[in-house]
């Protein structure tokens, strides 16, 4: 079949740019100047990509964009939208739009834009022939209410390319989820590039982010190349986002939406292909509210909202996991008692399935008799905390001072390694220091 594209304009000049731009690159067009023409365009032949404006003298181009995607959802629509309109554009891609492109157009970005669309295409459709053995899914263990909910979230916005910023509390599998949208995804042939932003020195976030020439700054004895360089047609995942600086923040937020980076000391530009997705256990929400995070940005990565459930949630998976971890861990060699998967059963872990995994780890090693017994998890004891009946401190001194035992009671456990304590408190180690320095331990 021969590639078409569908343009969708009222303005003849703008067709007819549109048009001369994708026959140079060898795309059959057809045009059409409002959403009636557009609605027969469709019904009557196959098109390989719509490009489509807002405004139309009998519709919108959200009214395309829904249409093609209820009745043509394998068929890719980018809308051309007034130029700093980002609203309009973040509420196209939720609402199925492959891209977003503004006016006036940027031919070297169309033509990007339209050659990574068709290329995407393809590669979609190759793994749709794959078998369904091969199933990314099968990662995602349970079959409780919200998890199928999950598993079919995934499914959809894989198909997307619209960044999606996912959420839950510290342990619940944020990256695995991140790694299957990749997975799922026309782009996973290509790169899968994970960061903890909370990790990065904040002095060295810009030259991690978009790469450095040589001479550029004390250090820089070599050209480097960054993660958004690095990711180029893949996924880039920012995992605790929350954590980056505020002067970060305004560099990612062009980079995401101009799709263009520049290396620290250097005046070229660099196009990029790449689909952000974004993490945090943080409430990103409150941190907007509270100034720390720029609103434009929380908008532009929050396009579609992914909310992992907490172990604790998920009722019946827990056994389930249990038994697939512990499969793993040992090779089908131990296995639990009654008593013990009872008491799992119990449990809330507050760790989610990190917790979950150590607790197993940890079992193993004292398990006797092939068995794992309640004695083996050592799972700890929830004690009613009498701070919170003091009646003599006010609600932020008795927080402060639990906070505070709960710290001490961390770095206890890690034999003072402070690294290891934030990890296992699930907060970046940015966070941890700032917590340290606040309670004066």
């Amino acid at each position: 079949m021969k590639v078409c594209a569908l343009i969708i304009d009222d303005e003849p000049d703008i067709r007819e740019l549109l048009e001369i731009t994708l026959l140079r690159m060898g795309i059959e067009t057809q045009s059409v100047a409002d959403v009636r023409a557009a609605r027969e365009a469709l019904s009557q032949r196959e098109f390989s990509l719509c490009l489509t404006d807002m405004k139309l003298p009998d519709g919108t181009g959200m009214e395309i964009i829904k249409l093609i995607n209820k009745k043509y959802p394998q068929l890719p629509v980018a809308l051309i939208t007034a130029y700093g309109n980002m609203e309009i554009a973040v509420e196209a891609l939720k609402i199925g739009a492959f891209d977003c492109i503004a006016k006036p157009v940027d031919l070297n970005l169309l033509r990007q834009l339209v050659s990574s669309t068709l290329q995407l295409k393809n590669q979609d459709e190759a793994i749709k022939q794959q078998s369904v053995l091969n199933d990314p899914n099968q990662q995602l263990i349970g079959s409780s209410p919200s998890m199928e909910k999950l598993k079919k979230l995934i499914d959809k916005v894989s198909r997307s390319q619209a960044p999606v910023y996912i959420s839950g509390e510290s342990g619940t599998g944020k990256e695995l989820v991140a790694r299957i949208i990749h997975q799922k995804s026309p782009r996973s042939n290509n790169p899968f590039i994970a960061v903890n932003c909370g990790a990065i020195p904040q002095e060295l976030v810009e030259s991690e982010f978009f790469g450095h020439k040589k001479g550029s700054f004390t250090g820089a004895y070599a050209d480097k190349q960054g993660l958004f360089e690095a990711a180029n047609g893949g996924t880039l995942f920012l995992d605790e986002i929350a954590d980056l600086p505020l002067s970060m923040q305004v560099k990612l937020l062009r980079a995401i939406q101009e799709k263009k980076i520049r290396a620290v000391g250097n005046s070229i530009e660099k196009s990029v292909d790449i689909r952000v997705l974004s993490a945090t256990h943080q409430d990103l929400s409150e941190r907007v509210a509270q100034g720390h995070f720029r609103q434009d940005l929380f908008y532009r990565i929050n396009v579609i909202s992914i909310v992992i459930p907490p172990l604790r949630a998920r009722g019946k998976d827990i056994i389930e996991l249990a038994n697939t971890l512990l499969k793993k861990l040992t090779n089908n060699k131990i296995h639990f008692n009654e008593e013990a998967l009872n008491l799992l059963k119990k449990y809330t872990f507050p760790g989610n399935v990190r917790e979950l995994e150590n607790i197993l780890e940890r079992a193993t090693a004292f398990a006797e008799d092939n068995q794992i017994t309640p004695d083996d998890l050592q799972l700890p004891s929830i004690e009613p905390c009498e701070l919170l009946l003091n009646s003599n401190l006010s609600l932020d001194e008795q927080l402060e001072e639990l906070e505070r035992k709960v710290i001490l009671k961390a770095l206890d456990e890690t034999q003072g390694n402070k690294t290891a304590a934030a990890k296992n408190l699930g907060i970046s180690f940015r966070s941890f220091r700032y917590r340290l320095s606040k309670l004066n331990i």
